[in-house]
């Protein structure tokens, strides 16, 4: 495996969805699956209500695809499928019921809890046939510790925090489509220095088909990923970083992410214990929105903040 099979795969799954986007753009348009939006958020927002949304099937058909054409199979084949298309399915079900059922909040927690967990488990089973490492080390250092059982709980709290971290993200035209593609790059080079090939072609179709999609999501976006994409993604994200053995790197590469999901505790946790807000809304990305900032002007902070990340992450890796 080398970078032309990358750059490959890259290219064939940003082709692919840069042409399904004219498919299932007037196809979602036409079956009215818009996007609701909140009326407690921002009021430039409101605008955006109808917009079709569920736009995460053209990620991961385009991703699919080339993956499936480049990748060989085996175990880690399909824990990355697991991770990806199962994550994937729970947040198409979330993004169907609130659209088609007009229930706002999609599926209950107990029920989104409950497909989250079952993938998880198809996950871990699989990383055990695989006699996955149950060492964690701590990136920058020579320091690790065997976790033995413990691991796979690490590995379900994983899959739970990056999946929630990135749907937080998923809030303004192009931002989680260009901070995922950060993020996965970085992985994508992790995983060919850790000769883990199935790893680096999964995150470089990954990186092809959210560009492609971002072609349709930038600002002013004509399609949103929905729950199907950003579910998907963070599932995506927290295998790769498991199967190369850089578990503790996501918190750097997938800063924002979890920037993002802070400020959403922080947020909720200071209303409840002292009754006031930290931030003007959560996730973060509203509050610079209803500090004056332009929607572009946050985006593009955003993806250079995602570039630095991912460049200390890889730095990390390197010197570990």
């Amino acid at each position: 495996m080398d970078y032309t099979s990358i750059f490959w795969t890259l290219g064939v799954s940003f082709v692919l969805s840069v042409l399904f986007g004219p498919l299932f753009i007037p196809l979602l348009r036409r079956l009215k699956f818009g996007q609701q939006v909140r009326t407690d958020g921002p009021e430039s927002h409101l605008k955006k209500t109808g917009t079709p949304t569920m736009g995460g099937i053209i990620i991961l058909a385009a991703l699919l695809l080339s993956f499936m054409k480049f990748a060989d199979q085996g175990l880690e084949y399909w824990a990355l499928l697991t991770a990806c298309l199962g994550f994937g399915l729970v947040g198409f079900l979330d993004d169907y019921i609130k659209i088609v059922f007009k229930r706002s909040l999609g599926l209950t927690a107990k029920q989104k809890l409950f497909g989250q967990l079952l993938f998880s488990a198809i996950f871990c089973f699989i990383l055990y046939q695989m006699d996955h490492s149950t060492i964690v080390g701590v990136p920058g250092t020579d320091w690790s510790v065997d976790l033995g059982w413990a691991y796979y709980l690490l590995v379900v709290i994983m899959f739970l925090g990056s999946t929630n971290a990135v749907n937080f993200t998923d809030g303004l035209d192009g931002l989680l489509s260009g901070t995922s593609a950060l993020a996965f790059g970085a992985f994508a080079i992790i995983a060919l220095e850790a000769t883990q090939p199935q790893s680096a072609v999964f995150s470089a179709a990954v990186v092809g088909a959210v560009l492609g999609f971002l072609v349709y999501n930038a600002h002013p976006a004509k399609i949103f990923m929905g729950d199907t994409g950003s579910l998907g993604l963070g599932g995506g994200i927290a295998a790769v970083a498991i199967l190369t053995k850089t578990e503790l790197l996501l918190v750097v590469i997938g800063g924002v992410f979890v920037l993002e999901m802070l400020s959403v505790i922080i947020q909720v946790a200071s209303f409840k214990l002292r009754g006031k807000r930290v931030f003007k809304m959560s996730p973060i990305h509203h509050h610079f929105e209803l500090s004056g900032w332009s929607e572009w002007r946050v985006v593009t902070t955003f993806w250079f903040v995602g570039l630095l990340l991912a460049g200390a992450g890889l730095l990390l890796y390197k010197v570990g």
